[in-house]
């Protein structure tokens, strides 16, 4: 992922039992492109092989603050200074207050004390640990000078206690690491609101008229607001494809109660994207039982759902900014100039589906437009890319301040 590409991440592991789990953390974290540097405390060292994550992240791990053939004084300085983020996962109630006070008397306390980066914790203890006034005492130190907490997770633990105190899970750990590990923080403030997956419109209680949608494209939309700071509402039709869980999502069905959230939900918006696959028709009389197989069903009449994304332009407050896609199967362009001209859109993504394009797909042939700009030619991008591309053009928009004449005439 473009967002993680090549940031150096420390990954302290502390003396929970959940310690094992770092290792799908670690793994996750290099298959996203991080450049991972595994530091364990003696007591980690008890739980989990060094060599386990020495082997997934292809660095040393690191155990001792003095170990042979290096120089330590120099080195954790070093890894302080140039490191993009450190994620402390398992964190113990130990780690925490020691951090706390400003104690450092291993390689990973000493290194936490000397780095300016941001420093995320993942907590992971018993529940009466974690529940204990000086642990919510240090936690709320370290919070207050800017350090970022995610979880603990609310289960049975390995104690058999059943409460707060599990590690939360990995993708609740990088989701929240998202904004922490971005470069780029332009749409901080900002809310934005994304329809992503399908629509389904019944034609009775297990039949369904719907559009090809994997939301790959709206999971990609949300994370690239996330990581640059945005609150994030996902109105999300049926998809395969999970979000990020630092979203709000809003789960519906059909396009009407797409609509109605997204009317909801649209004036507290800064910027909404229309990226679900909405159905255009829908049954006009939807079937109470199941039609059987064998006996002739009657014509199904159709009538047209409501058009969320022209209805958002033609509501849209000042200052917001109004996105759509356009997915085509020929005239990309001259079809998608068309769309973006009758609904006053801001930008639109004109992207080429059929013949195994668009649909499930980690990549598109896609344009952006714009009203006021020459539309350049399609170039085959991945959805993250994407996504990218398009906020890059969204902030600039935020911040162009009151229009005095239409978008366009």
């Amino acid at each position: 992922m473009r967002i993680w590409n090549s940031r150096y991440v420390v990954l302290g592991i502390t003396g929970s039992i959940a310690a094992y789990k770092s290792c799908e953390l670690a793994s996750r974290l290099v298959e996203l492109g991080a450049r991972v540097l595994p530091v364990l405390t003696k007591s980690a060292a008890e739980l989990i092989g060094p060599a386990s994550l020495e082997a997934i992240t292809g660095q040393r791990a690191i155990v001792n603050m003095f170990e042979p053939l290096t120089n330590p004084a120099v080195e954790h300085i070093r890894v302080a200074q140039e490191a993009d983020l450190f994620i402390i996962a398992p964190a113990t109630a130990n780690v925490i207050a020691k951090v706390a006070n400003g104690l450092a008397n291993d390689w990973l306390s000493t290194t936490i004390l000397a780095t300016r980066a941001p420093i995320l914790f993942a907590p992971a203890m018993n529940t009466n640990m974690y529940e204990h006034p000086a642990t919510q005492q240090n936690i709320a130190t370290l919070k207050q000078r800017g350090n970022y907490f995610v979880g603990p997770g609310d289960g049975k633990l390995a104690c058999g206690t059943i409460g707060l105190g599990r590690l939360i899970e990995t993708d609740m750990i990088l989701d929240a690491a998202l904004p922490l590990v971005s470069k780029l923080h332009d749409l901080r403030g900002k809310r934005v609101l994304i329809t992503s997956g399908t629509t389904r419109e019944a034609i009775d209680p297990v039949r369904y008229i719907g559009n090809r949608s994997s939301g790959k494209m709206g999971r990609a939309l949300a994370i690239e607001a996330i990581a640059r700071g945005a609150e994030v509402t996902v109105v999300s039709g049926p998809s395969d494809t999970p979000l990020p869980t630092t979203v709000r999502v809003v789960s519906v069905e059909s396009a009407e109660e797409m609509a109605h959230a997204v009317e909801a939900h649209l004036d507290h918006a800064d910027v909404f994207i229309a990226a679900a696959a909405v159905a255009d028709y829908r049954p006009a009389r939807p079937l109470a039982t199941k039609h059987k197989k064998g006996t002739l069903m009657a014509p199904v009449e159709l009538t047209e759902n409501p058009d969320i994304l022209m209805n958002a332009s033609n509501n849209r407050r000042e200052g917001q900014v109004i996105v759509g896609f356009a997915a085509e199967t020929d005239h990309l362009v001259e079809n998608a100039m068309e769309k973006l001209k009758r609904k006053k859109l801001d930008l639109l993504v004109a992207n080429v589906v059929g013949s195994g394009e668009g649909f499930g797909t980690p990549d598109l042939q896609a344009v952006i437009l714009a009203p006021d700009s020459a539309p350049g030619d399609p170039a085959r991008m991945s959805k993250d890319t994407v996504a990218a591309a398009l906020f890059d053009r969204i902030a600039p928009l935020l911040d162009r301040g009151p229009r005095t004449t239409p978008i366009l005439a």
